[in-house]
């Protein structure tokens, strides 16, 4: 089963008390007690030093490892039992106290999960005492999205197949679709990864392009898949996938820096000649749009007659306008 962001937090909760209890703890073993591989465990200690009782230096949690055995340098400081008793300011009750009323309003979220959510609300107002006054008049409003993570994610625990309306740029198209999710992952946007049933391929769906979403009474079955390796990015082209050329003048080089390339040529007008790779050329399309006088798509042939199509008929539609 995909592990989910609460999934890993609580896992995350579970490590703090475990390795309080094991000083110098092997890494190997660690893993083994969680059912984790040791790469999944590094990711998490790097994360735990970022968590304390505040941002202030010494409530952080001073966690490292050399790779064999963990170390908690400061177990006893931010112990529950040792450390100083957690004090809020007033500003940042009513932080947690207005985003813990938007969080248990989202829809999709377990019941199990919203019960423990305003209990542990309830709980903040009464020791907040007239700080929670501030907070009963201020709302949080999710846009769409913040929905669509909700109902993907208890799509994975509960491993439910999810129909989408989905809205491809490249295309400037909007799909019906029945997914199978596997997990969710932030690379500057929030995605799913999912097995596609329309195309039975598996397929990366960007959460703030999903028009409509369903959670269905059909059980998920995504064939077994190994997770992408998003260490180098989102966008991976393949070396068999097809090349593109295209010319930047000065102010289109940042071209070269948003997108994974083969080359980066000097042009003598101080732009650029990029050639890349993309399994889907047509989604280039916008791009050339985007850049307008300041780049050109040289290669394929076909694509740069269907850019300079779609650019002819956008200056067609100002002249209507005009």
């Amino acid at each position: 089963m995909a592990m989910t962001a609460i999934d890993r937090t609580r896992r995350m909760l579970s490590l703090v008390t475990y390795l309080r209890e094991r000083p110098g703890a092997r890494v190997d073993e660690v893993a083994r007690a969680f059912g984790i591989s040791s790469d999944e465990l590094i990711s998490d200690l790097n994360v735990l030093p970022m968590c304390g009782t505040s941002f202030r230096g010494g409530d952080l949690l001073d966690i490292d490892t050399d790779g064999e055995h963990i170390w908690w340098h400061n177990a006893d400081a931010v112990g529950s039992g040792t450390g100083q008793p957690l004090r809020l300011a007033a500003d940042e009750a009513t932080a947690l106290l207005v985003a813990a009323r938007a969080v248990a309003t989202l829809p999709g979220l377990r019941d199990g999960d919203r019960d423990a959510l305003l209990r542990a609300t309830a709980k903040l107002e009464t020791a907040a005492g007239e700080s929670a006054g501030a907070s009963s008049r201020l709302s949080v409003t999710f846009e769409a999205e913040g929905g669509v993570f909700a109902d993907v994610d208890r799509a994975i625990t509960e491993r439910r197949r999810l129909r989408i309306r989905y809205y491809s740029p490249g295309r400037d198209e909007l799909t019906d679709r029945e997914i199978d999710p596997i997990r969710l992952f932030a690379v500057g946007h929030t995605y799913v990864e999912a097995w596609c049933r329309r195309t039975e391929a598996r397929r990366t769906f960007r959460l703030d392009r999903v028009a409509r979403i369903e959670l269905l009474d059909v059980p998920a079955d995504p064939p077994p898949v190994e997770p992408r390796d998003l260490s180098e990015g989102l966008v991976q082209p393949a070396p068999s996938d097809p090349e593109v050329v295209i010319e930047v003048g000065p102010g289109g080089r940042w071209v070269a820096e948003y997108y994974p390339h083969d080359a980066a040529d000097e042009l003598p007008d101080g732009g650029l000649r990029v050639t890349l790779r993309t399994p889907d050329p047509a989604t280039l399309r916008r791009l050339a749009l985007r850049l307008g006088g300041d780049g050109r798509i040289v290669s394929p042939p076909e694509l740069a007659d269907s850019a300079r199509d779609a650019a002819r008929a956008a200056l067609e539609l100002y002249g209507e306008v005009a």
